[in-house]
């Protein structure tokens, strides 16, 4: 389904969780009739737990509370913070909620990834951070760098009608008949500023390549620039075929990646891609000052995106994700200044020189790490569709 942009949105940036929990929890305490929130990641720490006491402040004040978490990125919710809010009278409940390891069996690898609230139907946040803190990392890896926006305006009828069918969806399967939504609230979809924006979701039934095919009309459309922060990057076919073609035309392409990781298997079949990227033309850097888990992209100026979507295979064929899609050259500018900043303050350029350089044992072991996350891929029954073609483009190490 192509992105509707609509006209009119106030779209506000947010930079990590020194920007964004402040913001979100304003909007949780001033909450005066429901709240939708969704998290891969419900953490106990202190960020989980000031979230958890807004939710249970709300509650008694007569808010109808409803939260959403995966039941493997947040299985420690049931026990750390499950029977408080249940107490206080918030709704929960569990996207495939896990028993044990033994249960992430082929289908379990679909996980609800998105990270998203809205408030009242009047003011909505969407984006790459979890509920978390930024320094919940070890000591060499914080702060956490991440984005989120904080939207008002026509595009929030968009998320509020997401965060409500995933709510009843997950309802349905939980046998939670009586968790369906009963505030008979209407979005606050007032002109509230000067950007077109548009709201685009990841799932497994009408929305399957909504955003990737947004990212790949846009990079199509570019003409001058491509700027790409991404925590986890590893390209199908048809992604990666349009990031060559914009480089052929003379696009100046720029990614910035992760220089220190949570997920070593993926980083390391990622960097199999860099030596045809760079021959292309491409410049990579990786972010090591910290943690990067950031999801954003600005192209030509005009186009930006952030969201909870990486761009590999497990957040493009298999999770439920949500991006915010912005049509506006100040938006675009100030987000493009954010990750500028974030590349000269805290990011090493890859060079062609140093791959070459690795011994042996390197470059094996990212030819392994390439080859075990395809065949994760092919255990979901996606990869020979729709990923499997991917050693036939340029995008190797060879």
């Amino acid at each position: 389904m192509p992105a509707e942009f609509l006209p009119g949105n106030r779209i506000t940036l947010l930079n990590s969780g020194a920007r964004y929990f402040p913001a979100l929890l304003s909007a949780i305490e001033a909450a005066r009739a429901e709240i939708f929130l969704e998290t891969y990641i419900f953490a106990d720490d202190e960020i989980g737990h000031e979230v958890a006491g807004a939710l249970v402040r709300a509650a008694a004040r007569g808010v109808q509370v409803n939260v959403t978490v995966d039941g493997f990125g947040a299985r420690n919710f049931r026990a750390d913070f499950l029977p408080r809010l249940t107490a206080a009278g918030v709704r929960s409940l569990f996207y495939r909620p896990e028993i044990g390891p033994l249960h992430l069996r082929r289908h379990r690898l679909r996980r609800l990834h998105r990270k998203l609230a809205v408030i009242d139907a009047r003011v909505a946040f969407v984006g790459g951070i979890n509920i978390v803190d930024d320094n919940n990392a070890p000591q060499e890896m914080r702060p956490r760098y991440d984005y989120a926006v904080r939207i008002e305006g026509p595009t929030l009828r968009q998320v509020h009608h997401a965060a409500r069918r995933m709510w009843e969806i997950v309802s349905w399967a939980n046998f939670r008949r009586r968790f369906r939504h009963t505030v008979p609230t209407t979005p606050a979809c007032e002109i509230a500023g000067e950007q077109e924006a548009a709201f685009l979701i990841r799932d497994n039934i009408r929305h399957r390549n909504d955003i990737l095919q947004a990212y790949i009309a846009a990079i199509n459309d570019a003409q001058n620039e491509i700027l790409i922060a991404n925590a986890y990057f590893l390209p199908g076919l048809r992604f990666g075929l349009a990031l060559h073609a914009a480089a052929r035309r003379g696009v100046r392409i720029t990614v910035l990646l992760q220089g220190k990781t949570d997920h070593p298997l993926l980083r390391y079949a990622t960097q199999t891609l860099y030596a045809a990227l760079l021959k292309a033309g491409m410049r990579i850097y990786e972010y090591e000052r910290s943690f990067m888990h950031a999801k954003v992209a600005v192209i030509d100026g005009q186009w930006a995106t952030v969201g909870s979507s990486n761009i590999d295979p497990f957040s493009l064929l298999l999770a439920k994700e949500a991006n915010v899609f912005v049509r506006n050259p100040a938006f675009a500018a100030e987000l493009q200044a954010s990750v500028g900043h974030a590349i000269a303050s805290g990011a090493r350029e890859v060079l062609a020189a140093e791959l070459t350089a690795h011994p042996w044992h390197i470059r094996a072991l990212r030819w392994l790490s390439y080859g075990l996350v395809r065949a994760i891929v092919g255990l979901t029954g996606y990869g020979q569709r729709h990923w499997q073609p991917e050693e036939r483009t340029p995008d190797s190490d060879s």
